[in-house]
């Protein structure tokens, strides 16, 4: 049990966001899965001032996805501090501020990564979020900027002396972006001077694996990101391997299907959204490459269910999905289709 504020999160592992995967369909795949709590994709907050309609619609959940956790993005303090009181009023449990995508467009513009720089700002925005909405908020942050600029003590005591209510850590820098090999070390140098919650992010492949990094680093909750995409599985003690291809059908058409309720449109722009998820379900799994191939291409989508449910596969999975694209990134995800 995590206490975040005056909210109790139970369980260990939870969805990261993920912008283009982490929306409310698959939220609620995974929460059914394991996940302990929800996570929005980052939305902007000059876009919310602005008050674009596609970025509020980014806040649409539903109660079973509670304790919902609205993440934000900003580089100007009035900006996001005016934006979180209107995504207040959609009723999370919880607001973060983004300190961590590393994708140039946001960081070099002073958002995401580019707070690490300016820890002080970030700091006054947590203070001012905090004191707009009356609700805890968190903050996700990497390691530092790059290498030579690793101050992720310093960025630990600013934020709490802000008020912050706990502080996910992904074990890169801004520069590392999603390459190279998250320094856990460093998360539980981060969770032995803290007093706050602090949840680890960084190359978590299993449930198994989670809880071992829960017990050597002591941190008290574990984020999986890339991992988990097309593999609800990983939130559970199972693993997906050990699934028959009938069980793994029933999610892909569950999914698919909250999609479309969620998505309605008179066109396929939910089933084309969904093809970055059915791509990674499928993924090593000796699914056949002519049948994945129509599937990635039809437009309708009773004729895209008709052809899953006439795929003959073993009994059992024999490998994971794995996820080596190093383009997906916080910003959106980079289709393999």
């Amino acid at each position: 049990m995590v206490r975040v504020g005056n909210v109790i999160i139970e369980g260990d592992v939870a969805l990261s966001p993920m912008a283009g995967i982490s929306d409310s369909p698959y939220r609620q795949i995974t929460k059914r899965f394991g996940s302990a709590f929800s996570y929005t994709e980052f939305v902007s907050t000059e876009q919310l001032k602005l008050g674009n309609a596609k970025s509020l619609d980014m806040f649409r959940f539903v109660e079973m996805e509670r304790p919902i956790v609205f993440q934000i993005f900003g580089s100007d303090l009035d900006t996001v501090v005016n934006a979180s009181e209107i995504a207040a009023e959609q009723k999370p449990d919880i607001i973060d501020l983004n300190m961590g995508c590393s994708v140039s467009k946001v960081s070099h513009n002073g958002s995401g990564a580019g707070l690490l720089k300016n820890i002080r700002l970030a700091g006054k925005m947590i203070e001012g979020i905090r004191n707009r909405t009356n609700l805890p908020v968190t903050a996700k942050i990497r390691l530092g900027w790059d290498a030579n600029s690793l101050n992720y003590l310093e960025t630990l005591k600013v934020l709490e002396d802000s008020g912050v209510s706990a502080i996910s850590v992904h074990g890169r820098t801004k520069a590392m972006a999603y390459t190279g090999i998250a320094d856990w070390n460093a998360i539980g140098e981060i969770k032995s001077r803290a007093n706050v919650p602090i949840y680890g992010n960084g190359d978590v492949q299993s449930y198994k694996e989670a809880l071992e990094k829960k017990k050597t680093y002591g941190v008290d909750l574990v984020l999986i990101g890339r991992k988990a995409i097309g593999n609800p599985w990983v939130f559970g003690k199972t693993p997906k391997q050990f699934f028959p291809w009938y069980q793994i059908k029933d999610v892909i058409l569950e999914h698919l299907d909250l999609m479309l309720n969620f998505y309605p449109t008179s066109d396929d722009y939910a089933l084309i959204l969904f093809r970055k998820h059915f791509i990674k379900y499928i993924e090593n799994i000796g699914f056949p490459e002519d049948t994945k191939r129509l599937l990635l291409s039809v437009a309708s989508v009773n004729e895209f269910k008709d052809t899953l449910e006439f795929v003959k596969m073993d009994s059992t999975i024999l490998e994971t999905s794995e996820l080596n694209n190093e383009n997906i990134n916080c910003e959106t995800f980079v289709s393999l289709v």
